[in-house]
């Protein structure tokens, strides 16, 4: 059977008779309270945040936001994105905006807020269709790119994000958490009931730099908010710099040194990939060259 996003893009699939039946099943109503239950669960917030919902279809993610106990550190004000207007419609039928607000927006062309607008976001079942290429122009690392670079800069420090996915398989997977990585996030990928036809994937990520009083780990950083969890890959490569060969810190490890022969070739590989045409390798790729008077 195939997956809705090898069909047609979102807002060709989700059209008006696809968003009704799409809201009003009984079935993805629980499904979607219950990923969005888990996904509270990790971001941990303490008190009342303000939300970014991305993928924020009819406003089912949007409904639990809101109905958070104080007891739990809500009830929360949340912002839904989205690329499908019928979807959004179908929030503004369901009364589903009042204690939140909708955009009609492609979270592949980035993340349209202000720096440090939000405490925290969360997406459900959502970032898995910006690995499809429905033109020769779209390019899937350079939307997941422009979409977590966005988002980073729309949290502020020590905010958090949850991202629920299903990827279509192990490349799928590797090159969202990579480009997580790359935008600055701390990156944690938890699976829930791993090895069966229910599981699923929460892509964890913190801005660094703050603290989350009264989370997990008690300073926003990755590490302790999966702390004794199983199943949890930490996928953390926020330092720039690494050890160097021989045992020694401070210096870059070869293939990142710029103007290496490694790091050309690691750059040519990355061009190839995306289509472009480079020059073959030599024994004179990244030689030093003399200084001409």
């Amino acid at each position: 059977m195939s997956r809705p996003e090898e069909i047609l893009p979102p807002d060709l699939f989700y059209n008006d008779t696809e968003a009704r039946k799409y809201t009003t099943s009984s079935r993805i109503q629980n499904i979607q309270a219950s990923m969005t239950h888990r996904a509270l669960s990790l971001l941990s917030l303490p008190a009342p945040s303000l939300v970014l919902d991305i993928g924020c279809g009819s406003g089912l993610s949007g409904d639990i936001l809101s109905s958070v106990s104080p007891a739990d550190g809500g009830p929360h004000t949340w912002i839904g994105l989205d690329i499908s207007a019928s979807m959004l419609a179908q929030a503004l039928d369901r009364d589903a905006t009042i204690d939140g607000d909708l955009l009609l927006a492609d979270m592949g062309q980035g993340v349209p807020f202000r720096a440090g607008s939000f405490d925290a976001a969360v997406s459900i079942s959502a970032i898995q269709w910006l690995c499809q290429a429905e033109t020769s122009d779209d390019v899937p690392q350079a939307r997941l790119r422009c979409f977590f670079d966005g988002l980073y800069a729309s949290l502020r420090r020590g905010g958090r994000a949850v991202c629920q996915f299903y990827p279509a398989n192990d490349a799928q997977r590797e090159m969202i958490s990579a480009a997580a990585v790359r935008a600055g996030f701390g990156a944690g990928i938890l699976e829930d009931d791993p090895g069966t036809k229910n599981a699923k994937l929460y892509l964890v990520l913190t801005v660094g730099g703050g603290d989350m009083e009264g989370s997990n780990g008690g300073n926003g950083d990755i590490t302790g908010v999966v702390k004794g969890m199983e199943g949890v890959d930490v996928e953390d490569s926020r330092r720039k710099r690494e050890r160097a060969v021989g045992g020694k810190r401070g210096r870059l490890a070869p293939e990142r040194t710029k103007g290496s022969k490694a790091w050309i070739v690691r750059k040519k590989e990355q061009m190839e990939r995306k289509g472009k045409v480079v020059k073959a390798n030599s024994k004179y790729t990244g030689r030093k060259r003399k200084i001409a008077f």
